[in-house]
């Protein structure tokens, strides 16, 4: 619920790129607010990206740089997302296992 005359938020989000072995931690790749955060929501959705919402995370790594590696004191909860995501791969894997149909 918004307070009568206040602005509604915009929307925000943050991409996280993290190849192990390639770097000490994740790095943004990616972070904007309004139509910025709209079209990154739109590319993860469109490549299946899974999306978790937590507006405390987002404000902290919107604060970083692009191409920031992740700070010390964010990888517990960094861990955290990271490990929801394998676990909603692999129930999505598990899921969809024998339904899609062979590449041609």
């Amino acid at each position: 619920m918004t307070a009568p005359g206040a602005r509604p938020r915009r929307p925000a989000a943050v991409a996280l790129r993290y190849r192990a072995g390639a770097a000490p931690a994740p790095r943004v790749a990616a972070a904007g607010t309004g139509p910025v955060a709209e079209r990154i929501l739109a590319l993860a959705r469109e490549h299946d990206v899974p999306l978790r919402e937590d507006p405390d995370l987002v404000e902290a790594l919107a604060a970083l740089d692009l191409d920031a590696l992740v700070p010390p004191e964010l990888y517990g909860v960094i861990a955290e997302v990271l490990a929801w995501a394998y676990r909603v791969n692999s129930e999505y894997a598990a899921a969809t296992r024998g339904t899609l149909s062979p590449a041609p």
